[in-house]
């Protein structure tokens, strides 16, 4: 069904500009994560996690924009914490779903992470996700926990649950993560990423990947 030039006009008459309510705005602030990436490249996924817990290591980039840190790691187990705010909402007036899932996306992978030795990579292959309350402000803090099902030498499972502030249970995920070798650190200053789009193979030496 198509929408008018005249219907179009009439709907945006009903709401002017000056009952959209007050501009907000929120800075955010990261650390280069390439500046750091060698020193993780030689630490085991656990090692990592909680010397940023404790602090001596930034939180990845994204951990700034959706406002959500590590509060407690350990073997196959780690906790986020998030604070929503009104810059995540949908038109329906509650965070969006996607920020959800990026939070039961990053402990589920951060999990698995925390049981891999250096050098070892992880990336998702497939995350489903179960949403079970809306979130607002009134939610308040957020908690996602993320939790190893099974670890393999290729492939991990894992799965996560997000609780608002009062402990009610707003999202579940299961999650598949490929395990692979990392790339050299030094592929992304010294031969402007070329090592990083070529052709490796896996710590067991039957399947190749392509970095890129």
């Amino acid at each position: 069904m198509q929408i008018s030039d005249t219907e179009r006009v009439g709907d945006a008459a009903t709401v002017a500009a000056s009952d959209w309510g007050a501009e907000q705005s929120r800075i955010v602030t990261w650390h280069d994560p390439i500046a750091t990436q060698p020193t993780v490249a030689s630490m085991s996924g656990l090692s990592y996690w909680r010397t940023v817990a404790d602090g001596q290591l930034p939180h990845p980039p994204i951990g700034a924009l959706l406002q959500m840190r590590v509060v407690d790691v350990e073997p196959g187990r780690i906790a986020f914490s998030c604070t929503p705010d009104a810059s995540m909402y949908n038109p329906l007036g509650m965070v969006h779903g996607g920020a959800v899932c990026t939070l039961l996306d990053t402990v589920a992978g951060s999990a698995l992470h925390s049981t891999l030795p250096e050098g070892i990579g992880y990336t998702s292959i497939e995350i489903k996700v179960n949403y079970l309350k809306s979130v607002t402000l009134a939610s308040g803090d957020l908690t996602a926990v993320g939790t190893v099902v099974k670890a393999g030498s290729r492939v991990g499972f894992t799965e996560a649950a997000v609780t608002d502030a009062s402990g009610a249970l707003v999202a579940t995920a299961t999650s598949t993560l490929l395990i692979f070798d990392m790339p050299s650190p030094a592929g992304h200053s010294s031969d402007n990423g070329a090592s990083t789009r070529t052709m490796r193979q896996h710590r067991n030496g039957k399947i190749p990947f392509i970095f890129e």
